[in-house]
């Protein structure tokens, strides 16, 4: 019974809306794939979350830069022009000009020239390798387990973690 009262909702729908009735539909040029710092954006999703896809760019701070950049949030990435997408990137590539607060950026009084900065794509990975050579040639503690390839965290290391090490005691025999 249950089941005949969908149907009919939905014949009524299709009567109104035609045969596509979840389908996007946008007159002008649209982007299936933009790239954004060496990255390939989706341009199907919404630009808010589109934006994540770019390494180091989480939710909230995709959402203040598109505030920042007057960029209409309802929009989906690949309706953006080519303007908009110019501005986000300015934005995310100096958001302390943009006003945004110093504690929202991943990268906070870098220890070689004590300025605040936001990472993003390629620059994690230059700037993490750059921290693990730093530890390792002042001989620090998690410079050395990083180095032999030990737990660094303080995780216990007796039964897990062995990948490829020998298991176990030899028996009696």
């Amino acid at each position: 019974m249950l089941s005949h009262i969908f149907y009919i909702e939905r014949e009524q729908r299709e009567k109104e809306y035609g045969d596509h009735i979840h389908s996007l539909v946008f007159q002008g040029e649209f982007q299936h794939i933009i790239r954004i710092y060496n990255t390939n954006v989706d341009g199907r999703r919404k630009i808010q979350y589109a934006l994540t896809c770019v390494k180091g760019v989480g939710r909230r701070f995709a959402n203040l830069v598109c505030k920042k950049a007057d960029v209409d949030m309802s929009k989906r990435a690949g309706e953006l022009s080519k303007d908009e997408v110019e501005r986000l990137t300015t934005i995310m590539n100096h958001p302390r000009q943009y006003n945004i607060p110093t504690w929202f950026l991943n990268r906070q009084k870098d220890i070689k020239d004590g300025k605040y900065s936001h990472c993003l794509a390629n620059q994690i990975d230059v700037k993490f390798r750059e921290d693990l050579e730093r530890l390792k040639k002042i001989r620090a503690h998690r410079g050395v387990r990083h180095h032999f390839g030990l737990r660094v965290r303080g995780q216990k290391t007796k039964t897990t973690g062995r990948r490829g090490r020998t298991v176990g005691v030899a028996g009696r025999r």
